[in-house]
């Protein structure tokens, strides 16, 4: 008993302090919120749009360049065919929205998932239980999830879990782009989950097909198959970012909290999570 003691007290507290402390450092390879400066492409727009391997580039009615982080798999490849600094990948890994239509950027803030209202906070408090379902993933987004739930992260401590039945959930976290097989199980454990409810979508994949969009075998994402609270964009999302959405829809973080240090990507600013 002793030596456990004693062992216990040499690996001290290993649950990163977020949010109330400063967010766990990214590699500096991490790429967060892109930033597109449209006064930096002369030429070569057209070139860029047709390097998105998903069709995540394209043109507003202005005819300037919008990303749509709801396709976007964080390849890089349209930083490297754009116009040097025309388009850059932030170290800000706050990319939750609450709509569909936020996940479009073109220049500006992107508008970070705020709280829910009206009955759903009524009746979830701050906490929430989620069952999860892996709608034909690859298992990119459904192990970075589940990284939420070991000792270093701690999702628990908010009152946010996993449950393995969705009569104990208050919704859903969707994954994958919603193959043929999977969209009955799917709805049927929709509607399993007593109402109000809610669904996030976590990865390309379950917002909009992802690689997978077009593709007979699949439904292009939960996005049109049911009505979603929470976009959480990233192939896979970081923990993080996954968490800072979860912590942002049940009201324990909010626009006044303390922004993180955002640098782009690539500059060894950062040590190793």
């Amino acid at each position: 008993m002793l030596r456990i003691i004693r062992e216990r007290l040499r690996q001290r507290f290993r649950t990163i302090s977020f949010p109330r402390g400063a967010p766990p450092a990214l590699p500096a390879r991490f790429r967060g919120l892109p930033r597109i400066d449209q006064s930096r492409f002369v030429h070569g727009v057209d070139e860029v749009i047709a390097s998105c391997p998903t069709g995540a580039l394209s043109r507003d009615a202005k005819g300037a360049l919008t990303l749509d982080l709801g396709r976007c798999i964080f390849c890089g490849e349209c930083a490297r065919m754009a116009p040097q600094g025309a388009i850059t990948f932030t170290s800000d890994y706050r990319l939750a929205v609450r709509t569909r239509e936020h996940l479009v950027l073109s220049e500006g803030e992107l508008r970070h998932a705020v709280e829910l209202g009206g009955k759903l906070r009524r009746q979830l408090g701050r906490s929430l239980k989620l069952r999860q379902v892996s709608a034909g993933g690859c298992n990119g987004c459904e192990a970075d999830a589940n990284v939420l739930t070991t000792i270093g992260w701690d999702m628990g401590r908010f009152g946010i879990q996993f449950v393995a039945s969705p009569r104990h959930a208050d919704g859903l976290l969707v994954t994958g782009p919603v193959t043929r097989n999977m969209l009955l199980a799917l709805r049927k454990t929709y509607e399993a989950v007593p109402a109000p409810k809610i669904v996030i979508a976590s990865g390309a994949c379950a917002i909009s097909g992802g690689l997978y969009r077009g593709f007979a075998e699949t439904c292009n994402g939960v996005t049109e198959l049911l009505p979603v609270d929470l976009f959480v964009p990233g192939c896979p999302p970081h923990p993080l970012t996954l968490l800072d959405g979860l912590l942002r829809l049940i009201g324990r973080i909010g626009e006044k909290d303390p922004l993180p240090s955002i640098t782009p990507s690539g500059e060894e600013t950062t040590r190793e999570l």
